[in-house]
């Protein structure tokens, strides 16, 4: 039997086919291993994503019982806490601070609140809200201009305090009680010896006249000393009167002017503290520098000078009185605070008891300035206020 033999061109047919289908196996083969290496990639990007997903859903879970936490805390805290967004209006509010205002505060301005509820005291950053005492303190929460307020009640330790210094002056007029029976008996028994001289017949008219102004005197002065152990044992109800410093200044220059002309030593007046204010008594606090004066008024002699000067330091309102006089020994600074202390022949010694106790009532204090020789400068020092500051 014959076989046929193949075309050429079948031949070659055959042989393009064959190339072909290898070239497919090459490629089908090569897909295959793509997606396997795909399949495994997208197995492990899977196990990768679940274990962030897992990641995620703890932290979100800790951050929800945080945010819980929080909450409870915010809640349960004593102190108010108020959250005021850029628009100054409340936006959160604790249960604490709502009671304290009594109202529900959210959504409502903060400074129209405060205003309608608010009353300013005389010591920074507390107020009087109907019955308590209020301690504001302010922080800023955000870059857009929110705050938070934390409001804390005082008023028992505010009442404590009061408690306190009327116990520390009751316990310095026990102390004192031996000088005062001293101070009072001097006066007295000049102003009895007096007295006595008055009553002798003979006595002429002059001398009538000059036993009769000593007597006088020494009453005064007796009078005097009683005024200021009283003011010294009772303390000073600083009140709330709102003065600008120029106005305590001027009302204590005004008061001892006349003396420092009588006795022809140089007084100068000086306000530098713009138009900071201060909270409290005028009286009180007038009262007080004009000590500060008559003692720098008695430590100069004839041709010395007296400054009245008022710098606003720091949020604080700086009134110092300098003298040119003989100053003050350091082992006596020690002790010119103390009641009934005095280095003159006359005077009480309360003057600067008193100064002090007016300025720490006002939330300050004072200081000395002294060197032997080159005289002497008391300062008191108060929290001040700037008209501005008194948003609410």
């Amino acid at each position: 039997m014959n076989q046929v033999a193949p075309m050429p061109g079948q031949e070659l047919k055959a042989q393009e086919l064959q190339r072909a289908f290898d070239a497919f196996n090459q490629v089908s083969l090569a897909l295959t291993r793509s997606y396997q290496g795909l399949q495994g990639r997208v197995e492990s990007l899977t196990a990768e994503l679940a274990v962030a997903n897992g990641e995620l859903r703890r932290q979100f879970e800790e951050k929800e019982a945080l945010s819980e936490r929080l909450s409870l805390l915010l809640k349960a805290l004593p102190a108010g806490v108020v959250v005021v967004d850029s628009a100054a209006c409340v936006s959160e509010a604790n249960p604490a601070a709502a009671q304290m205002f009594g109202q529900e505060m959210v959504g409502e301005g903060w400074p129209k609140l405060a205003h309608a509820r608010l009353v300013a005291t005389e010591a920074p950053d507390e107020w009087q809200l109907d019955s308590r005492r209020l301690s504001i303190v302010e922080s800023p929460l955000d870059s857009a201009g929110g705050r938070i307020l934390l409001i804390h009640d005082i008023t028992a330790a505010h009442g404590l305090k009061s408690d306190l210094e009327r116990s520390q002056r009751l316990a310095a007029m026990g102390e004192m009680a031996a000088s005062l029976a001293h101070q009072l008996r001097t006066p007295l028994a000049a102003a009895l010896l007096y007295s006595a001289n008055l009553g002798q017949a003979d006595l002429g008219d002059a001398a009538r006249l000059r036993f009769a102004s000593k007597a006088t005197a020494q009453l005064k002065r007796l009078e005097r000393l009683i005024q200021e152990v009283l003011l010294f044992a009772r303390g000073e109800s600083i009140g709330r009167d709102i003065t600008p410093a120029r106005l305590l200044l001027a009302d204590a220059a005004q008061t001892v002017e006349p003396l420092f002309v009588d006795k022809g030593v140089s007084f100068r007046v000086a306000c530098d503290a713009g138009d900071a204010t201060v909270t409290g008594s005028r009286k009180a606090l007038v009262g007080a520098v004009v000590n500060l004066l008559e003692n720098a008024l008695q430590a100069c002699a004839a041709n010395g000078e007296v400054a009245l000067a008022a710098t606003l330091v720091g949020g604080q309102l700086r009134i110092g009185v300098r003298d040119t006089g003989a100053g003050i020994a350091p082992e006596v600074q020690e002790r010119v605070f103390e009641p009934f202390f005095t280095t003159s022949g006359y005077g009480t010694g309360l003057g600067l008891a008193i100064a002090l106790g007016v300025a720490r009532a006002h939330g300050g204090g004072m200081e000395l300035n002294s060197i032997p020789g080159k005289g002497s400068e008391f300062v008191i020092v108060l929290p001040a206020q700037m008209v501005a500051d008194r948003d609410y």
